[in-house]
């Protein structure tokens, strides 16, 4: 905790950005529980709900390669600004879908919101070599990662009661304010005479953006600890998306504690979030590469083994801290694999590599929900929880069967913004 504080007091570029980061995203969350919330009240129906999901889901994978190939060939910060803007006014225009007969208008402004997002949440991570010295990289994108998990539970916390005692126009009206502090904070970043925000190595010339994202994959295809990473995070989606809707059913038809229940298993979860981002934190700095890879073998492996015997756990108290052990494997796993990816990838591919990871992972995790969500209506929550916990530590079992082959080695150029470029043509190891 005293790297985190210590990184906040001395680095004033990413005091702003983490400040802007914990407001913004507290007032995502006042526009998901309002949304869905005005949703149900005023249709009833659940298809709607996915409707509102998929209006979502899908521009914010679309908007996963134009968003890398920006920010891999302008001002990220600038981009970053122009995000927030564009989303401060989208947010303030769900005040248009509060009069009767209106409610249609959140699919197109969710769409528009979602597609303005990776442009935001890729740059916030790609600048992080640019503002933080190689000895704060880890503590930075630990202290990113915790901050997004603790203001995805306390936002929650905060816009269920601000919801219900204020209304949905000031939901809306905080999340537009949310942004305009964010675009306030990161405007007000400055770097030394002669840095930029910049790429160091950029595309000129005629802008050529499906040629470009291409590159982007032909950069992961040649990188096989890239690749992996980005595929570890499909594995967990594939079994994320499904614990989204199996808290709920857990908490309302397993043990039968209703909201209270369902708040619990939130809650247990989140702190799990928090302890293993910490933990990532401290191994980040610890290890080696070696013990890097075997750390993600097994945190994985904990992530997956926990979430099974949550699913088949009788007693509540053994299955809130096996949720919560599940939740600190992730956590740790994520950690780790994002400061990797800050340490290797080169400045000219970092924006894809960081969206693409975004477009792969929201869809698959919207899928596993929408699957999760039929399968209930034919499986008990507890098989379904072990399908997905099997998904995770199968996940665990293919990382570490690529490491046992020599696949995940480490690549040339060890520290972030060092430009060992690979030839874009094949994988630098065959597996």
């Amino acid at each position: 905790m005293s790297d985190f504080t210590d990184l906040l007091r001395r680095n004033a570029n990413y005091r702003k950005v983490w400040m802007g980061q914990v407001v913004s995203e507290i007032g995502d969350y006042f526009n998901n529980v309002a949304v869905f919330s005005l949703v149900i009240q005023t249709t009833g129906s659940g298809l709607v709900v996915s409707a509102v999901m998929l209006a979502r889901a899908i521009p914010a994978a679309l908007a996963g390669p134009a968003a890398g190939v920006a920010l891999d060939r302008y001002d990220r910060k600038r981009i970053m600004i122009a995000s927030d803007l564009i989303r401060c006014l989208v947010a303030l225009g769900f005040l248009l879908a509060l009069p009767h007969g209106r409610t249609w208008l959140v699919l197109p402004l969710g769409a528009v919101l979602m597609f303005a997002s990776p442009f935001f949440t890729a740059g916030r991570t790609s600048i992080l070599p640019a503002i933080a010295s190689p000895r704060e990289l880890d503590t930075a994108n630990s202290l990113t990662q915790t901050t997004q998990w603790a203001t995805g539970t306390a936002g929650t916390l905060l816009a269920g009661f601000s919801v219900a005692k204020f209304g949905y126009a000031w939901a809306f009206i905080a999340n537009g304010l949310s942004f305009l502090f964010s675009a306030a904070a990161v405007w007000r970043m400055r770097l030394e005479d002669g840095a930029s925000f910049r790429p160091q190595r950029r595309a000129t010339g005629a802008v050529r953006p499906w040629q470009e994202y291409r590159d982007g994959l032909r950069y992961i295809r040649s990188s096989p600890l890239t690749l992996a990473i980005a595929l570890l995070s499909v594995g967990w989606a594939m079994g994320g998306g499904a614990a989204q809707v199996l808290f709920t059913l857990f908490g309302e038809q397993v043990f039968h504690r209703g909201a209270a229940g369902i708040g619990s298993i939130w809650g247990f979860a989140g702190a799990g979030l928090l302890v293993g981002g910490a933990l990532g934190h401290v191994l980040g700095r610890r290890v080696d590469f070696d013990g890097y890879k075997h750390s993600v073998s097994v945190s994985y492996l904990v992530h997956g083994g926990a979430y099974i015997l949550f699913s088949v756990a009788r007693q509540y108290w053994a299955a809130l801290l096996f949720m919560l052990l599940s939740r600190i494997g992730m956590a740790i796993t994520s950690v780790l694999n994002y400061g990797q990816l800050l340490r290797h990838t080169p400045d000219e591919f970092r924006g894809r590599v960081f969206a693409t990871m975004e477009t792969v992972r929201f869809p698959v995790m919207v899928l596993s929900m929408a699957l999760a969500g039929l399968a209930s209506e034919y499986w008990s929550p507890r098989a379904i929880g072990v399908v997905a916990g099997m998904l995770g530590a199968l996940t665990a079992g293919c990382w570490a069967w690529a490491n046992w082959r020599g696949c995940l080695r480490e690549p040339a150029g060890a520290q972030a913004g060092v430009e060992s470029r690979a030839p874009l043509g094949a994988a630098s190891t065959v597996c």
